[in-house]
C-alpha cells in the first residue's frame, strides 16, 4: 500500500473528492476539496462518521454518504486510508474489519473513476503538518520539534504507526506494522501479565496490549492474576470504570496500559531516531487527563543512558477527530501534484 483501482485518468485537483478513514470500529468520511490558493488549508465540505458493523461493506457506507452530502456536484474519486495487507488484486486483508476492502469493486459499485488506497497511519503522518497548536496537547519534551523524522502512533481497534521523514525533495512517509512487533515489558507485573497472555498464544504483539481489545486483554489477564471474575466486557466499560475511580482492577489495567504505551513509544523513538512524536488513535483523547498523570512520560524516558536523548523529543497528543480524513486527502493531493509536475 498505497494502491489504486482506476478506469480512466483522474479528474482535475480542483474537483471535490471523497476521503475516508477506515478504522476497525468506525469509518470517517469527508467530502474534500483542494484549497483555492497555494498554502491554504484544504476544505472539508461535509463530514460523517459510521459504525463498520452496521454496514455490509465500505461501498454501502460511501453510497449513503454520497447520497446525503454531495448534492448536484459529481464525485469521481475516492481516497481510502486503512490498515491492512494488500493482495495482488488490490483487495486488502485486515484483521480488524468485519469485511474486506476491494477498491476495484468499490469503484465499480459507485461508478467512480478512481479509488486510491493508502495505509491509515501513512495518511495520519501526512496530516500532522495541518495541525494547529490548539489541536495538540504537549506531554513531554520541547515545545518545538527539531529537524528530523517524526513518529505518528496511535492505539485504536489496533495499533498503527508511521514515520514522517524529511528529505531534500519533500517528505517521505514510512508505513510500518509496528503493532505486530513483539510486546516488550519492563515491570514484574507486566512480566506476569505477559506470561498470562503467552499461555493462550505463542506471539503477543504490541497491539495485543496497546489497543481497545488490548486493554481488555490486560484487564482479563489482571483479573486472572488476582483471582477475580471480570466485571466488564468492553474496553469502554473498563475505561469508564477506571476513570470513575470505583474499580481498582479497571484502574490498574489502565495504569498498565499507559505505562506500556510510554515504554513502547520510547522504544520506537529510539528505533527510528525521531525528533518528535504525535500520539493519535481513538482511545487516547478519551483518557487524556489519566494519561497526563500516569507513568507514561516516566516510562518513555526510562531508557538508561538514552534518557537525555529522549528528553529532547517532543511528544504530543493529537485531538483532531478528522485527522485520518485530512491525512488521506493530503496524501492524495500531494501525490497528484507530484505526478503533474
Amino acid at each position: 500500500m498505497p494502491a489504486s483501482a482506476q478506469a480512466t485518468s483522474s479528474p482535475h485537483l480542483s474537483q471535490p473528492f471523497i476521503a475516508a478513514d477506515v478504522g476497525g470500529t468506525h469509518v470517517r468520511v469527508g467530502l474534500v476539496q483542494a484549497a483555492a490558493e497555494a498554502g491554504a488549508p484544504l476544505q472539508v465540505l461535509a463530514y460523517a462518521k459510521f459504525r463498520c458493523a452496521d454496514y455490509p461493506g465500505l461501498d454501502a457506507i460511501l453510497r449513503e454518504f454520497l447520497d446525503g452530502s454531495t448534492g448536484a456536484a459529481p464525485v469521481r474519486v475516492a481516497v481510502i486510508a486503512s490498515a491492512g495487507y494488500p493482495l495482488a488484486d488490490g483487495t486488502v486483508i485486515t484483521a480488524n474489519l468485519p469485511w474486506r476492502l476491494a477498491p476495484a469493486a468499490i469503484r465499480a459499485s459507485l461508478g467512480l473513476d478512481t479509488v486510491h488506497l493508502v495505509n491509515d497511519f501513512e495518511a495520519v503522518a501526512h496530516a500532522v503538518a495541518h495541525l494547529g497548536a490548539s489541536e495538540v496537547l504537549q506531554l513531554a519534551g520541547p515545545a518545538q520539534i527539531g529537524p528530523g523524522p517524526v513518529l505518528v502512533l496511535g492505539p485504536g481497534t489496533g495499533l498503527g504507526a508511521a514515520v514522517w521523514i524529511p528529505t531534500a525533495s519533500g517528505p517521505v512517509v514510512l508505513a510500518t506494522e509496528a503493532g505486530q512487533a513483539a510486546l516488550a515489558v519492563g515491570t514484574e507485573l507486566e512480566m506476569a501479565l505477559l506470561r498470562q497472555m503467552l499461555g493462550q498464544r505463542t506471539h503477543v504483539p504490541v497491539e495485543h496490549a496497546l489497543s481497545g481489545p488490548g486493554l481488555m486483554n490486560l484487564y482479563r489477564a489482571l483479573c486472572a492474576l488476582r483471582g477475580a471474575t471480570p466485571a466488564h466486557a468492553k474496553p469502554g466499560e473498563v475505561t469508564a470504570a477506571a476513570l470513575g475511580g470505583n474499580d481498582p482492577l479497571a484502574r490498574e489495567s489502565l495504569e498498565v496500559f499507559c505505562g506500556l504505551l510510554g515504554s513502547t513509544v520510547g522504544d520506537m523513538a529510539l528505533l527510528y531516531g525521531v525528533q518528535g512524536v504525535y500520539l493519535a488513535g481513538g482511545i487516547l483523547p478519551h483518557i487524556r487527563e489519566f494519561l497526563v498523570h500516569s507513568d507514561f512520560v516516566a516510562r518513555f524516558l526510562n531508557k538508561g543512558p538514552m534518557r537525555e536523548a529522549l528528553e529532547r523529543v517532543s511528544v504530543r497528543l493529537v485531538e483532531h477527530g478528522q485527522l485520518g480524513v485530512i491525512g488521506a486527502a493530503s496524501w492524495f493531493l500531494g501525490s497528484r501534484k507530484s505526478s503533474e509536475e
